[in-house]
């Protein structure tokens, strides 16, 4: 568990839910690649917390999918599961069809904006090859069509759902060309919902969400210890 630092709760909220989002965050930013063991003494000293909240959140991560428990042996983070991966990327593609059709007929007032600043700011960590604070703005720009249909609830849905596909993401993301792609990909979803039309929105944010899918047997190559392909 070296790979994670000594971390200062916030003691006003419950430790469980903190170490839960920072323990998934860790995950899937590979800070904790698969197979790495997760030992409930080794992270309740380094959150500074009982073994009670660590258990509740590797349940919690288990549920997701990320964490493999075998009872009294030990917890894993999980390989990468391209059935997984698949039906999340199924579940997101399907509502953000649907996002990004309603916003191109309705153009709320601000979002091409708001979502052109984002762009920007992922352009300038893209060339500063920050991957992390890419993702994190990727996240952000998505967020921002969930929240402009009022369908943000939503966004904690898909994201329960999503760890195997983010995964592969990050996995797929310093590939030369990648960072650029996506890019291009929201600057078409903006100009499509920008002109108000709804079939050309949805043709980018398909492209858009099908990259690292269709690059899935080059990542394989590249990290056969992290992937895994479920037998029928």
């Amino acid at each position: 568990m070296n790979a994670l630092p000594k971390i200062r709760l916030d003691r006003t909220r419950l430790a469980a839910p903190q170490v839960l989002e920072r323990l998934r965050e860790a995950i899937l930013a590979l800070e904790l690649v698969p197979g790495t063991v997760l030992a409930r003494q080794a992270l309740a000293e380094q959150f500074g917390v009982s073994q009670t909240p660590v258990r509740e959140a590797l349940l919690r991560l288990a549920e997701e999918g990320l964490v493999d428990v075998f009872p009294q042996h030990a917890t894993l983070v999980s390989r990468i599961d391209l059935r997984a991966a698949r039906q999340a990327h199924f579940l997101r593609r399907s509502i953000e069809l649907e996002l990004v059709r309603e916003l191109a007929l309705r153009r709320p007032a601000g979002l091409v904006d708001a979502l052109r600043r984002q762009i920007a700011l992922q352009q300038s960590l893209a060339e500063a090859r920050q991957y992390g604070d890419f993702v994190a703005a990727d996240r952000q720009f998505h967020q921002l069509l969930y929240a402009a249909a009022d369908m943000a609830a939503l966004v904690e849905l898909v994201g329960r759902v999503s760890g195997h596909v983010d995964r592969l993401r990050r996995l797929h993301l310093p590939t030369a060309g990648k960072t650029a792609s996506i890019l291009r990909d929201h600057r078409a979803i903006v100009a499509a919902i920008a002109a108000g039309d709804a079939a050309a929105a949805q043709e980018a944010l398909r492209a858009h969400l099908s990259g690292t899918l269709s690059a899935v047997e080059e990542i394989r190559q590249q990290f056969p210890d992290y992937v895994v392909e479920p037998e029928s």
